[in-house]
């Protein structure tokens, strides 16, 4: 078997193995709690990792098997593949650009508001029939209760770094001005004129401030950082994926370059 051959075969084996990056982290977004409530970017990641996977198996296959219209098949479908997934790279960044927290006095933990980030992420959650859909699923988690079993003591609470969701769902807005019992009971100020978010609050275990912008605020600081996080893995296989797609163009072309030579001093030795 021509050496080319095995080096195509190599190259085109290494491609399938950066499928794997790449189906991680849609699996990984998907176990997140917060990602399984909303369900955006998880299956779309997923879906091209294995489309990655079958087609660099098809240039594996093709390339030690000979098999040329399936390495041209490989290599077309590969190169649209490379691009869709610069294509959702760059979208992740560009989503993620805006939207940051806002410190608040006496405060570890920082405080969100809806305003602050991109539109399309904005309107992910803007919809009362979507948002009541993972409304629903966050007051199942243990993201809030989780709070009342690390902290009793008001300062033990302010000085915790809080995570953006449990900042935004799991406690009334700071500026409210409501006073501390438990991390997820709270007494009622005299004066609630401040924002909307403050009458949204309530100590009801599933209610809390599920139905807050801040709430939605603190689920999409937490889609940011987790969709960077992933937009890193992504980041890998696609340099990786442009690597391997240059050398595979190269052996497929000197594969090519022999045969042809090959067949011209076969012809020649006929004559």
């Amino acid at each position: 078997m021509p050496l080319s051959n095995n080096v195509i075969g190599c190259i085109n084996f290494i491609a399938v193995l950066l499928s794997i990056p790449v189906i991680g982290a849609g699996i990984w977004l998907s176990m997140g709690a917060v990602n399984s409530c909303v369900k955006l970017l998880q299956w779309p990641i997923i879906i091209l990792g294995i489309l990655i996977l079958l087609v660099g198996l098809s240039g594996f296959i093709g390339g030690f098997w000979r098999i040329t219209w399936l390495l041209v098949v490989y290599l077309i479908a590969m190169l649209v593949l490379i691009v869709l997934l610069g294509v959702l790279i760059g979208f992740i960044y560009m989503v993620t650009l805006k939207g940051s927290g806002h410190p608040e006095p006496s405060r570890a933990y920082l405080e969100y508001s809806l305003q602050d980030f991109s539109g399309y992420l904005w309107q992910r959650v803007q919809s009362s029939s979507k948002w009541d859909r993972i409304r629903t699923c966050l007051s199942t988690t243990n993201i809030c209760p989780e709070l009342n079993q690390r902290f009793t003591m008001a300062m033990d609470f302010f000085n915790a770094h809080l995570s953006p969701i449990q900042s935004g769902c799991c406690k009334p807005p700071t500026k409210c001005g409501f006073n501390f019992v438990n991390p997820t009971y709270w007494i009622t100020p005299v004066d609630m004129s401040a924002d909307t978010d403050c009458l949204q609050w309530s100590n009801d275990q599933n209610t809390l401030c599920y139905s807050c912008d801040s709430c939605k605020a603190g689920l999409l600081a937490n889609l940011k950082i987790d969709w960077l996080k992933a937009d890193i893995f992504l980041l890998v296989a696609f340099i990786g994926l442009i690597i391997v797609y240059i050398f595979g163009c190269c052996a497929f072309r000197n594969a090519k370059t022999e045969d042809t030579f090959r067949q011209y001093k076969q012809g020649y030795t006929d004559i």
